[in-house]
């Protein structure tokens, strides 16, 4: 920035998808060596306003300007020449190629026309230190990383192409506790070297310890920009959210639940990764996992749900033991769990198949009768699902894949709850999404759980686990090492309990 003029501004953006409006009258001005934060609910038109800034789609009407210069970009490519580079939600790895094919892909080095592999492999090995992310080897295929190290990897990727506005959509969601420590130290270094920096994220603490400026958007307008820090938190969530902001999670049962548990677990392990796990959950309770990301939590609900070979120990639903040796073994009516994963992206949904296509997926058996799908009942759940998650779609024919993010997660739950589960196993459901449907689903997992569900909930969110579980079972090292109940959930004992593993005692392993 020089002589007062902004290093990026936008004025008067516009933009419409048929007949939906994206964005209408956005305003933004980005400035060099801060951290600007982007907030607001799936929909508020953040998504959008990000990709017309790195060339992805063209506005209808607007301005842009570079150091000044009135600017549109045609493509990504175009984008990324002038220095803004984007780091989206949905990452754009190519799984099958390696680490360092990945980081350089659009400037490999070369030599006598042919790819230098020792200068690209220096090339990727610099741009994963800047990322802080020396651990990453770049020969390593990128399908073979888990998702938080791929997400190290895009990072590293956007570095590689030396950004003067680096723009992060949601780049922290996928990653663990530690790797979120070294992205953070990477983008405070950043700022101090005078980079700019776009950063979307939906959580609050981490704009807390980050940002500089903020900027609030809702239903494709730009509500206010401010200083960090002279809001309070509530006063953001209600521009955000557009009504006043009430307490988030809704109220407990004063007393914990009794009778016969509908999901018992004995003695469950599987490949070094879990051990000796033992559990009870009973309908109408909200049981958490928690303990560091990456202790077995993932794990334990895929083994739950049948996806997971050599499996030993016992899985008793409705006191029979039952033999879960697949996904369609474990929804089946008898046993009638639902898995809500990870990665709603690759794992929860079929992007370029129609919302009702997505929705009606898993119960398709009992929507048919003799082979052939009942339309009308078809049609009346479908609509129920959309009324009771509200579901925000133009039609339910269009691809989930144009949906925002907070719509395309309402749908993976719904299509699950098509098929009427007894017990629901959620993997992290609220990552990447905003604080209005965060509420919305919260709100449905203890309505499900007051009809008689049982769920158990993975969330790397310590609020999460003490404002909707009635018990968290916190695991360590494939174990769980201590059952927290009532008003033990705190995130003190949640912590404590990660770390200190030599205080418990053998006889906490049985949980019931």
């Amino acid at each position: 920035m020089s002589d007062g003029i902004p290093l990026f501004e936008m004025r008067n953006i516009a933009k419409a998808y048929g007949g939906v409006r994206a964005l209408e009258d956005a305003q933004l001005t980005v400035e060099s060596g801060r951290i600007h934060a982007v907030l607001g609910e799936n929909g508020a038109g953040k998504s959008t306003l990000i990709k017309i800034m790195s060339g992805v789609v063209q506005p209808d009407h607007g301005i842009m300007r570079l150091d000044g210069t009135e600017m549109r970009f045609a493509t990504p490519k175009a984008a990324n020449a002038a220095g803004i580079v984007c780091i989206f939600q949905e990452l754009s790895l190519i799984p099958d190629l390696s680490v360092a094919d990945n980081i350089a892909i659009s400037g490999a080095p070369k030599r006598f026309g042919l790819i230098d592999r020792k200068a690209q492999r220096r090339f990727a090995e610099e741009a994963l230190a800047r990322a802080g992310a020396e651990d990453i080897h770049p020969l390593a295929l990128v399908k073979d990383l888990p998702l938080s190290r791929r997400q190290m990897v895009e990072i590293a990727k956007a570095l590689g192409r030396k950004p003067r506005i680096l723009i992060l959509d949601e780049a922290t969601s996928a990653l663990t506790a530690g790797d979120v420590a070294k992205v953070f130290t990477v983008l405070k270094r950043l700022r101090s070297e005078g980079l700019a920096l776009l950063y979307i994220s939906h959580r609050m603490q981490e704009i807390d310890e980050l940002a500089d400026d903020c900027s609030v958007f809702r239903n494709g307008r730009h509500v206010a920009s401010y200083l960090q820090g002279s809001k309070s938190r509530g006063e953001v969530i209600e521009m955000m959210i557009g009504r006043e902001y009430s307490h988030v999670f809704p109220a407990k049962p004063a007393d914990g639940k009794a009778g016969a548990p509908s999901l018992e677990v004995t003695n469950l392990a599987w490949s070094q990764r879990l051990n000796d796990i033992s559990f009870k959950a009973r309908p109408g309770e909200i049981v958490g996992l928690g303990g560091l990301d990456g202790q077995g939590q993932r794990e334990l609900l895929l083994a739950l749900f049948g996806v997971l070979r050599g499996v030993s120990g016992d899985i008793a639903v409705g006191g029979e033991v039952r033999n879960l040796k697949n996904p369609r073994a474990a929804k089946a009516g008898a046993t009638g769990m639902a898995l809500i994963p990870e990665d709603r992206k690759t794992e929860g949904l079929m992007l370029p198949m129609s919302v009702k296509d997505n929705l009606t997926l898993p119960a398709l058996d009992s929507l048919a009768k003799a082979g052939i799908i009942d339309r009308q009942r078809e049609k009346d759940e479908v609509d129920r699902m959309v009324k009771l998650l509200a579901i925000k779609a133009a039609n339910l024919d269009i691809p989930v894949g144009a949906l925002s993010g907070g719509n395309q997660q309402k749908v993976v739950i719904a299509k699950w709850l098509m098929i009427g589960p007894k017990i629901i196993l959620l993997n992290d459901p609220t990552r990447g999404i905003d604080v209005g449907t965060k509420q919305e689903i919260y709100q449905l997992l203890r309505k499900l759980a007051d009809e008689g569900a049982t769920i158990l909930f993975y969330s790397t969110d310590y609020d999460e686990l003490i404002g909707c579980c009635d018990r968290v079972l916190v695991m360590y090292d494939g174990s769980i090492v201590r059952e927290l109940k009532g008003a033990e959930i705190t995130e003190h004992a949640l912590v404590s309990s990660a770390f200190s593993i030599n205080e418990t005692q053998a006889g906490e392993r049985q949980i019931g």
